[in-house]
């Protein structure tokens, strides 16, 4: 009999088996650590040459959120794989009926997941039985019966356009040359303002599941990123709570205008409010294009960009003074319910500085800087390729990631040294906004 081979690996869960506890109290190589491990190889082969049954296994603690996976997955998004937990259950044969589900239950389901903060792991299956990785949320979210990949999404689900779009569809990418690089599938959410180039994704990645306004198709790779849709959803729209309105109009459904809700009250805007109502409020003013006053989605706690969007929005009106205050008064949240009045215009393109349209000086992106150019610049980055360096969605105040995009970007002209140094001059402006 061949002498067995062992591999030296330190226990991935808290498993409470009684293997899992000797490893994670006897240090490997301790006398103890080979003892047992003589014992058991020897006990292996003794069962071995004597045809008796085998050895009974380990009773395990029962099923946990965070217990890895049977196999290391060939892929970061593992293979197709059968649910595993106590509502695990052997995958169905090719061609099953696909369970049918709602647009909100797909969106309800995939907050759940936010709300635990489900840590990501490409080995690790959470309780209800899905893979703790992109598309196993996916598969979670959708319902289905087994846990997908990026490889068989597509499978279940049929492409649509970015105008087709709608909560609980999908972006996804899948690199079928390379799937250990790139591939990524995330939830659409809706759209975040009226222009449609930024939207609310729900994603299972480092460290854990996160919903986040994201540009779109996404940070990196966009044009990679394909919208989809699952073909056991629903007809109809999902509840547009904590987005923007699908249709470009803050809670519509389908075009189809929502009914005006009445004003909560001049108490529930201003520093310090924090509530439900600053959410919709921001979600209507960026449908109506202040979107660009949020560096992410519009949230319940009121902030300096809920005001700055309010006072666009009433100074596109016409109205100055105390009228323009940025406060939402009864008349800015009627025509805002009812899809009345003027929108915000759209940005006038900034003064020229040393000859090159838009540049505002190299003042604007300085460690401290804080303005809408930063921002801007970081959007423009993302949409070039070079957002991987961002964790969260560029905004206004400068930072490391903005830095390391910059420089990324002229390193790609070819420049080297301080031409490359991350800070944008006249001539990097130019190549990256021409």
């Amino acid at each position: 009999m061949e002498t067995p081979v062992f591999e030296e690996f330190d226990a991935a869960s808290d498993c409470d088996c009684p293997g899992c506890r000797h490893r994670t109290r006897v240090p490997p190589h301790s006398p103890t650590g080979r003892r047992a491990l003589t014992v058991a190889t020897a006990a292996v082969a003794a069962l071995g040459a004597s045809g008796a049954a085998a050895l009974p296994a380990a009773a395990h603690a029962p099923v946990r959120p965070g217990v890895p996976a049977d196999e290391e997955p060939d892929t970061p998004q593992g293979a197709r794989a059968p649910l595993h937990g106590p509502a695990g259950r052997p995958a169905p044969a090719p061609g099953a009926e696909l369970a049918t589900i709602s647009r909100t239950e797909i969106i309800d389901r995939a907050k759940t997941w936010v709300t635990a903060k489900v840590p990501y792991s490409m080995t690790a299956y959470w309780s209800d039985g899905y893979r703790q990785d992109c598309s196993g949320y996916v598969s979670m979210a959708w319902k289905l019966p087994t846990n997908e990949w990026t490889g068989s999404l597509g499978t279940v689900a049929d492409r649509i356009t970015k105008g087709e779009l709608q909560p609980g569809d999908i972006l996804l990418f899948h690199k079928a040359s390379d799937p250990q690089k790139g591939s990524h599938v995330v939830i659409f959410g809706g759209w975040t303002d009226g222009t449609h180039t930024t939207y609310t994704a729900y994603e299972q990645t480092p460290p854990h599941a996160r919903k986040l306004a994201t540009p779109y198709a996404y940070w990196s790779d966009s044009a990679k990123y394909l919208p989809y849709r699952y073909k056991g959803v629903a007809a109809g729209t999902a509840s547009t709570a904590g987005t923007a309105g699908t249709a470009g109009t803050a809670g519509t459904a389908g075009g189809a205008p929502a009914a005006a809700s009445a004003y909560p009250g001049a108490s529930s805007f201003g520093p310090g409010a924090n509530n439900r109502h600053v959410t919709e409020l921001g979600r209507m003013l960026a449908a109506r294009g202040a979107g660009r006053y949020y560096a992410s989605g519009p949230g319940p706690r009121w902030s300096e960009a809920d005001r700055r969007a309010t006072e666009a929005f009433q100074l596109a009106q016409g109205w100055r003074g105390r009228e323009a205050d940025g406060l939402p008064g009864p008349g800015t949240w009627r025509l805002l319910a009812e899809g009345r009045g003027k929108d915000v215009p759209a940005a006038a393109a900034s003064p020229a500085s040393h000859g090159v349209a838009g540049y505002p000086g190299r003042a604007m992106f300085r460690p401290g800087a804080e303005n809408p150019y930063v921002t801007r610049l970081g959007g423009q980055l993302v949409r070039k390729g070079f957002g991987r360096y961002y964790t969260t969605g560029p905004g206004p105040r400068w930072g490391e990631a903005d830095r390391r995009a910059v420089q990324a970007f002229q390193r790609a002209q070819g420049w080297r040294g301080g031409a490359a140094d991350g800070y944008p001059g006249p001539e990097t402006w130019r190549r990256l906004f021409s």
